[in-house]
């Protein structure tokens, strides 16, 4: 099997469609057509379903596209890194990292690195959870990723220091002249919640932290992105947990919880940090999570 043939695979179930697919790789759907065939007889079975309408994979290819996506993302990773410890100055980055990261810590440090490296595009690829950022990196999604630390990695990590989460009130809400304030001072609270909340020993983080301090929190306001959730608590619809670097960005008032909750951010890849990640990693070392707004 070669290269090529994992590349049209993914590309096809990526884009659900032969068609598409064909035309974002510039090749005819008969030469594709071929090339996937060609491919699954030499693993031996079906990797993929034809549907009237699009594709689905088979038992046997969704047992092989994660490799498959492996080999073509490291494919592209070994061009790019081998580009930059050449000193070139085009290229690529690729990030990986989660909504309120990219939200919160990345765009001072984008801006800085474009300053500095005009020629270097980067793009971003953004997640809702730390599983789903552990499991796209396996998978070669990204160059790099920043997020908190995983579990059991297999390649280098490293610490960038902690963020502060801390509690989002609106600027006339009784609480915002506090220096602090305890998780049972909101127990009679609405909250605002979000999608994008850690999710902590099968359960969401702030009903698991509010059940250990004697109580349920009464959901006002459901909503799907971490800055829609900070605006809302802004406007006083609920009170709402989120990192500071997040709230910073928002005309609302932040306060520390009593005792603090911090959660360590780190770089992480799946080979080790040359020419353009390690410089990435080096400037995000530097910048540390922007402070939040009182």
């Amino acid at each position: 099997m070669s290269l090529r043939q994992m590349q049209y695979l993914v590309t096809v179930v990526e884009e659900k469609s032969f068609t598409r697919a064909a035309d974002l790789l510039g090749v005819t759907q008969s030469a594709l057509s071929h090339q996937i065939k060609a491919l699954e007889r030499e693993v031996g079975g079906p990797l993929l379903e034809r549907l009237p309408r699009g594709v689905r994979l088979t038992a046997m290819g969704r047992a092989f596209l994660p490799h498959a996506e492996l080999a073509v993302r490291s494919a592209g990773q070994a061009w790019r890194a081998a580009h930059a410890a050449a000193g070139a100055e085009g290229g690529e980055l690729h990030l990986a990292t989660l909504h309120a990261v990219a939200v919160g810590v990345l765009p001072r440090v984008f801006a800085r690195w474009r300053r500095e490296r005009p020629g270097m595009r980067l793009v971003v690829h953004e997640y809702a959870t730390d599983e789903e950022l552990r499991d796209r990196m396996e998978r070669g999604v990204a160059d790099l990723a920043v997020g908190h630390r995983p579990k059991e990695w297999d390649g280098p990590v490293v610490s960038l220091g902690e963020e502060e989460v801390t509690v989002v009130v609106a600027p006339d809400d009784p609480l915002a002249g506090r220096a602090a304030v305890r998780l049972t001072d909101l127990a009679d609270r609405d909250w605002v919640r979000c999608a994008l909340e850690p999710v902590v020993e099968g359960r969401r983080f702030l009903d698991l932290a509010c059940e250990r301090a004697g109580f349920t929190p009464r959901t006002g306001v459901d909503t799907e992105h971490t800055s829609t959730a900070v605006a809302m608590a802004a406007a006083g619809a609920g009170v709402l947990v989120t990192p500071a670097h997040v709230a910073g960005r928002h005309d609302c008032v932040s306060l520390p919880l009593d005792p603090p909750w911090r959660r360590e951010l780190t770089a992480f890849s799946r080979v080790p940090l040359a020419g353009a990640t390690l410089a990435f990693v080096e400037l995000l070392d530097g910048a540390g999570p922007p402070p939040a707004r009182r």
